[in-house]
């Protein structure tokens, strides 16, 4: 009876002890080992044993369970350390497909694995007290139950939650990083056995993932096969199998990896994951340079032997020739590899996981791969070089350049776009502009290219926008011309790009995401250029005609007096052209001088003082953003109003160009009110507190005051104001009564008498009804 009990301890029932589970099929058979593990306990003691007594049948059911639990903990950890999917080169194709078939319902694991090493140290533990219970028991004269509940009595308190702990992993199938998430939310209890118990598998379970960080932050490795680390492989789709090891490191740069939250262990900071990704991809960068690069490097190696064998009598040591497979070891020295290895070792050795000492560690490791990246990108690369080069071309910084590509194309741009032959028309000025202002010094330039990309906005030519002035001016539908209007539709031209060619490493920081803000940025900075040259173009123009006319006629009286009257007549168009070039002007200049400039030199000052490529692109993104808001870019209300300034500024230069008589005037006129209107819009919103009194745009301040120097602008706009905002007409008999309110004050006042009464019958008599009505309300009946 006592030895069935101690087999039946190890999970081996008989005619004594039973398992329901067999019992139910006929006959009898043992499970499987890949049967599920159950959820209730299946040992009991025959139904058909007599000689028992009721309080013996209780304790022996007691003791049993805890075969039953010992025998489903052993099958999950059996399943879990089967390498059978592991198939050698000789397995049969049947083998082959029976594995794969298997494998498709069950997922290995390698974190389970670990587990169920843990697990099995606990059962050997268990096996261990059994045997000393059975030598007990042989050596005892009257062998008592009491010696094997004395024996087995810890393990009352360790294998139900065991028990659960196995059969949450098997049912949901937990596994990863979810599974060191269970564990370590297990580890909080009041029982010291069972904390100790679950550290202990908890263990087991970091000495996977420190591997998997090991790979990936000293080699560049990500070891993850059944996809259970929080750092995941995202591989682009063309990526062909059958290439070159010269495309190796190109393939890594395209190579995208990222970490996932559900992978994620809870007590893992996010901002620790993302240091571990940072200093695996940058140790993937470091010990992977491209084959150009190395091309370069020893191209450069070369170079400084020459020099260092002319200067030879100098005591100049001469260096040796760099092979090309060392330069990687050279990006990431070896000593500071065995470095970061010492600090993952370090942290695998201690039983306990310190959150501390593992934050420290990855910051650490964190800091070494930045500041190699640092040296890699911003000295070997030269990342000043080709910040500056985006700086003067997509940031305007060469002028001169601009101004004679948009002279050269200017023609071309008075028609609307052709979809198939817009790129290529526009490359020839492109070309001459390169030819008469880029010196061959400029190694950048070759790294530009000029885009028109498919037109995903309505495609127009200024001259549509006449077509409809003059149908305005013919008294058609003005309904639809509004309706025209309250949709800006940029010119076709407008949709011009630029493209930079980046080379490895420099994708890490100029990232399709950057290049894009750069090119927002450079669409608007060409739109304003095109604006303020097309208003000095038509100023030269007209003054050109004007002139010849004069010089032409200026015998002839009756000629002479109508070029007088032309003046005359033009004058008020010459004025509005003053103020669209002012309003540009000083746009340009803010945009220029006082954010681009200013942001250029923030950012050196922060690539001088750091060495840490994080930081760098921190900084760099900050400049990027700083130039969008502070250009109001992000903003819709204020990017809309600069869009239809700029369209009506481009219209009104075609239409005073193209003026022959007196037909354009209604045109003009309506040109004007729209440009007013809306000028003075975007004065309003601009000066407004939300704006010009945050950090947003820290020199929008000085913007305002050179726009509004001689408060032209708060003066027109106060006008606009009050024309659109109309308040209704006030009556004699509201005059009336406030006069005589006006008196009573007086006379109860007499201090007040010569004040109010000036200004409240100056506001009556002589002052507009708004200033009337704002007196109304605050004394009015």
């Amino acid at each position: 009876m006592l030895h069935e009990l101690l087999l039946a301890l190890l999970g081996y029932t008989g005619d004594l002890i039973i398992d329901e589970r067999e019992h139910q099929n006929s006959p009898a058979t043992p499970l499987s080992g890949d049967a599920p593990i159950s959820e209730e306990c299946s040992f009991k003691l025959a139904p058909d044993i007599s000689f028992i007594e009721p309080s013996e049948r209780d304790l022996i059911e007691k003791i049993i369970t805890l075969g039953f639990y010992y025998r489903e903990i052993d099958r999950f950890a059996s399943k879990s350390r089967n390498l059978s999917w592991i198939r050698s080169a000789n397995a049969s194709p049947l083998e082959r497909a029976a594995e794969l078939s298997k494998s498709k319902t069950e997922r290995p694991s390698v974190y389970r694995r670990a587990i169920a090493n843990g697990i099995v140290e606990i059962l050997s533990v268990y096996r261990s007290a059994v045997l000393l219970i059975e030598q007990k028991l042989l050596s005892e004269t009257m062998p008592i139950l009491a010696t094997v509940t004395q024996g087995l009595n810890k393990f009352f308190v360790l294998f139900p939650p065991l028990y659960e702990l196995v059969l949450e992993i098997e049912r949901d199938d937990i596994r990863g990083g979810q599974l060191l998430n269970l564990l370590h939310k297990r580890c909080h209890c009041g029982m010291p056995e069972l904390q100790a118990c679950i550290q202990r598998l908890l263990w087991h379970g970091h000495q996977v993932m420190y591997n998997q960080l090991a790979s990936w932050m000293v080699y560049g490795i990500l070891q993850d096969q059944h996809g259970e680390f929080f750092i995941r492989r995202q591989e682009d789709r063309d990526t062909e199998h059958g290439s070159s090891h010269s495309d190796v490191s190109e393939k890594l740069a395209r190579l995208s990896t990222d970490y996932t939250s559900d992978m994620l262990p809870e007590y893992i900071h996010m901002r620790i994951a993302e240091s571990i990704l940072f200093a695996g991809k940058a140790v993937r960068v470091l010990r992977n340079p491209s084959s150009a690069f190395r091309f370069q490097d020893q191209l450069i190696t070369r170079s400084s032997q020459k020099i260092q064998g002319f200067t030879g009598r100098f005591s100049i040591q001469k260096e040796p020739l760099l092979d090309m497979k060392l330069i990687g070891e050279e990006l990431l020295p070896q000593s500071d590899a065995d470095k970061i290895e010492a600090m993952l070792q370090g942290l695998k050795e201690p039983s306990e996981f310190h959150k501390r000492s593992f934050e420290c560690a990855v910051d650490s490791i964190r800091a070494i791969a930045a500041s190699h990246l640092w040296q890699l990108v911003v000295v070997r690369a030269n990342l000043n070089g080709h910040l500056k080069a985006l700086k003067d071309y997509f940031l305007l910084e060469k002028g001169d350049f601009f101004q004679c590509f948009l002279e050269e194309s200017r023609q071309l741009m008075r028609l609307p776009p052709r979809q198939s032959t817009a790129e290529a028309d526009l490359m020839v000025p492109f070309q001459l502009a390169a030819i008469k202002t880029i010196s061959e010094e400029d190694k950048y330039f070759s790294r530009v290219s000029l885009r028109m990309p498919s037109f995903g906005i309505t495609v127009k030519s200024p001259h549509v926008d006449l077509l409809k002035a003059k149908a305005y001016a013919d008294g058609t539908s003005g309904a639809a011309l509004s309706s025209g209007n309250s949709d800006i539709s940029l010119d076709g031209w407008d949709g011009i790009a630029l493209e930079y060619s980046v080379d490895w490493p420099l994708q890490l920081f100029f990232t399709q995401e950057v290049l894009s803000k750069y090119c927002k940025v450079f669409q608007y900075l060409l739109r304003l250029k095109r604006t303020q040259m097309e208003l000095e173009k038509s100023w030269a123009s007209v003054m050109h005609q004007d002139h010849t006319y004069f010089a032409k006629h200026r015998n002839d009286r009756i000629n002479y007096s109508k070029s007088q009257q032309r003046r005359q007549t033009c004058r008020p168009m010459w004025r509005v052209r003053e103020h669209m070039a002012f309003l540009i002007r000083n746009l340009q200049f803010y945009i220029q001088v006082d954010v681009i400039e200013t942001q250029w030199n923030i950012l050196q000052a922060h690539i001088q003082e750091s060495h840490d490529f994080t930081e760098l692109v921190g900084f760099h993104q900050e400049y990027l953003s700083a130039l969008i808001s502070q250009s109001f870019l992000d903003l819709g209300s204020v990017s809309r109003i600069l869009d239809g300034i700029m369209k009506l500024c481009i219209q009104f230069c075609w239409a005073i160009e193209n003026q022959e008589s007196s037909e354009n005037t209604p045109e003009l006129e309506h040109i004007t009110e729209e440009f007013n209107k809306k000028s003075n819009s975007l004065y309003t919103i601009l000066r407004s507190t939300r704006l010009a009194g945050s950090q947003r745009a820290p020199f929008l301040r000085r913007f305002l005051l050179r726009l509004n120097f001689n408060s032209f602008f708060e003066m027109t706009a106060r006008g606009v104001l009050n024309v659109v905002r109309q308040r209704p007409a006030i009556t004699l008999r509201f005059k009336a009564a406030v006069c005589s309110q006006l008196v009573d004050l007086a006379l109860s006042h007499p201090w007040w008498l010569a004040s109010a009464f000036h200004w409240g019958c100056t506001s009556l008599f002589m002052s507009n009804d708004n200033t009337l009505a704002d007196y109304g309300r605050r004394y009015g009946s």
